[in-house]
């Protein structure tokens, strides 16, 4: 019979260990059997299936036993022995799958028998000895490359061993590292992490899963045991910036071509296969980091001139922008960094974004971006601090603020400085945030928000901006105070406006043209905006505060008050911005109609004051009509006949004095400003200038300002009609 004949013959070559034939006799034999398989029940059929499936097994135990010499030195002395054990992987391929796989994984365990003996020994059991680890099963690929070549090429028999030799060394580095009794030295940790993070990128491009650019610079591609360990890791940043534009771009496709997708477990990824075992330990890292930005937001806030550098094309102080050199911080010696060019705030930030981004992108990346928020936090509050101080204003009064707060010109330059460099971190902190969302594994990308941070910069900016105000309002109290000191009612004739008047010039043209020039246009409106509700009203009220006032001296008040209101108009011009000035313009021009008002109240005459006290200053009220009776003089016994037909009148007694038509403006928030400026050019409402009095934020009192607007609303677009003759001439 054929069959039993065949079984025969391949039993005396397996005796013989004739692996060549029995390779081509095993197919023979197989395809026989697959014949008969439908005669299994035959006793003699299931006999020779059975002695068929001893030989197989003979085979099997002749191929292990040669193979365990493969390794040992024989195949130098043997010159036969390679050629045998290449015969046997025929026999190999021509059994079951699982024979390969056993071979394979015998073959490797038994490789990595002797590694495993001398890396977990004390000497080499070390974070320092790692790059020896990589150096030796480079150099078993490289010395064996020869005597492996007795493999197929299907096998991938150095891929499989690769991938074990990962295993078992991600395995003996956890143990080392938890086994740290205390935090481990940061450069040595970061070496071991990065000459791991080289040995991934080469076993992936060697075995079809890496970026097209070696990471160790080496254009054949191998890795060699010795290598300088002081590359930059400058170096390797460009080289995973490359990597990872290659994974995302179009070179993908191409790359991809080239990848044996007959491999066993082709989609394995050796990136992170060993390296991701760090991840844990880089707290130390981390805190390194955080205390190299930290030290140098100091150093760069101890060397800020709080002034803009010559011929700069911005406004933003040169800690956020400017560029310079530095000395090699602790973190650049760690990692065998260069000196580099150093920039600022942000600059700073991204070189060590980058620095971590080239080491991992889990984890540790998101706990240095938390690290980010609290750097820029903290460069946050240097600006609030170096805001101008001080004592109790008018202004002042209203936010809160303790003490009234004066401001020298390089004071006011300071402030505009800070605002610009607080809306350019404000700006680029949320570019930040984007960026770092683009390289972060996936699951931490929701957590990456720096609307914190940003409210921080808004704060500034709001606090900056009142100060601002706050200190040009302080600088006319002078001019206040000198016109409560004039004799207005002895004055003789009327002439040119008064020397407070020149004086409150003299502060706009000084001030205005710096501030216009270095705020942005929605800053200096704003700017603007708050500035006129503040001199508004407060001219208004200076009024009450000055003593008699006669007929002269009412006009004389008059001319005075106009020369304001025109220099208060000028203004727009004068900063050179008038993208606003039309809504700012009749602002003015409406707080300012109430000052010139009261003062035609004081001229008209006793009979007709009542009269004219209504038609002008329809919202009055009784407590401040009988003041304007006693800045013309009337003596109280004269006043009450006055009062009494005022009252007639129905005067609404339950308006507010003149004691509280200040608006309350406050230094919390200024969000609104930042995110919805109004448009140039457009007129605002009373509602819309309540809401940019609400941007101020939080403790603003909604009620007094509208208590305001509606004082002064009456006097918009108001003629004097048949009231003018009281005044003319």
């Amino acid at each position: 019979m054929l069959a039993v004949s065949a079984v025969e013959q391949l039993q005396v070559m397996a005796s013989k260990r004739q692996y060549k034939e029995a390779a081509a006799q095993l197919e023979a034999v197989n395809q026989l059997c697959s014949h008969f398989e439908a005669y299994r029940d035959i006793p003699k059929i299931t006999e020779l299936r059975e002695k068929f499936k001893s030989i197989k097994q003979i085979l099997k135990s002749h191929v292990f036993s040669d193979f365990s010499s493969l390794g040992s030195g024989k195949e130098m002395e043997e010159n036969n022995l390679l050629q045998q054990l290449s015969d046997a992987c025929l026999v190999v391929d021509a059994l079951e799958p699982s024979v390969r796989e056993d071979l394979v994984k015998n073959f490797c365990s038994r490789e990595l028998t002797s590694y495993q003996q001398i890396f977990e020994g004390a000497e080499l059991a070390k974070l320092d000895k790692t790059e020896r680890r990589y150096a030796w099963i480079k150099r078993r690929l490289r010395t064996n490359e020869e005597i492996w070549k007795i493999f197929p090429p299907s096998w991938h028999v150095p891929y499989l061993l690769c991938i074990q030799f990962c295993k078992l060394t991600r395995t003996q580095l956890v143990e080392i590292l938890n086994d740290l009794k205390e935090k481990p030295d940061v450069g040595t940790l970061l070496m071991a992490l990065q000459r791991t993070l080289e040995f991934e990128e080469e076993l992936a491009e060697k075995f079809g899963g890496g970026s097209q650019n070696r990471l160790t610079g080496n254009d054949s591609g191998e890795l060699h045991e010795g290598e300088s360990t002081s590359h930059a890791i400058s170096d390797i940043r460009k080289k995973y910036e490359k990597k990872l534009a290659a994974h995302h771009g179009s070179g993908n496709e191409e790359h991809d071509q080239h990848r044996d997708l007959t491999l066993p477990g082709a989609g394995f990824n050796f990136h992170g296969i060993i390296s991701s075992c760090f991840e844990p330990h880089l707290t130390v890292y981390v805190e390194l980091e955080e205390k190299t930005l930290m030290d140098n937001l100091e150093k760069l806030v101890q060397e800020e001139t709080w002034e803009t550098e010559e011929g700069s094309q911005t406004n933003i102080l040169s800690s956020s922008a400017q560029a310079g050199r530095r000395k090699t911080s602790h973190i650049d010696k760690a990692l065998q960094i260069p000196l580099l060019q150093r920039s600022q705030v942000f600059s700073i930030i991204r070189r060590s974004l980058k620095r971590c981004s080239a080491l991992t992108k889990n984890q540790t990346l998101f706990n240095l971006f938390k690290v980010f928020q609290r750097f820029l936090k903290a460069y946050a509050t240097k600006l609030f601090m170096r805001l101008p101080k001080g004592g109790a204003g008018i202004v002042a009064a209203a936010t809160g603020m303790d003490g009234q707060i004066k401001t020298s010109d390089k004071d006011e330059r300071v402030i505009c400085y800070i605002v610009s460099t607080a809306e350019y971190c404000h700006k680029t902190s949320g570019e930040l945030a984007e960026n770092v969302s683009k390289i972060i594994e996936p699951q931490f990308v929701d957590m990456i928000d720096m609307s914190e941070v940003q409210d921080e910069f808004s704060a500034v900016i709001t606090k900056a901006l009142i100060t601002l105000v706050n200190g040009i309002e302080t600088k006319f109290d002078a001019e206040m105070a000198a016109m409560t000191r004039v004799p207005w009612g002895t004055l003789e004739s009327v002439g040119d406006q008064s020397e407070y008047v020149n004086s409150i010039n003299m502060i706009f043209t000084t001030s205005i043209p710096v501030l216009g020039s270095l705020l942005s246009p929605i800053y200096f409106q704003f700017f603007l905006d708050k500035l006129a509700s503040s001199l508004g009203p407060r001219f208004y009220l200076n009024i009450f505060k000055c003593k008699q006032i006669s007929e002269t001296g009412a006009q004389q008040m008059l001319l005075d008050t106009q020369a304001v209101k025109t220099i208060l108009l000028d203004i727009p011009s004068l900063g050179k911005q008038t993208s606003g000035a039309s809504s700012y313009s009749k602002f003015v021009n409406r707080e300012m109609s109430k000052a010139e008002a009261l003062l035609k109240v004081i001229l008209s005459p006793v009979d007709s004051v009542a009269d004219t006290y209504c038609a002008l200053l329809p919202e009055g009220t009784a407590a401040e009509f009988q003041r304007i009776l006693d800045l013309k003089g009337l003596k109280r016994t004269d006043q009450q006949s006055i009062l009494d037909d005022y009252n007639k009148r129905g005067a609404r007694t339950t308006q507010p004095s003149f004691n509280s038509v200040m608006p309350a403006v406050s230094s919390t928030s200024i969000a609104p400003v930042l995110s919805s400026p109004a448009a140039p050019g457009i007129i605002l409402s009373g509602e819309e200038v309540l809401a940019r009095a609400a941007a101020f934020g939080r403790g603003f009192s909604a009620t007094g300002f509208k208590k305001f607007l509606a004082l002064t609303e009456a006097a918009k677009d108001q003629k004097d009609g048949t009231l003018r003759k009281f005044f003319v001439g």
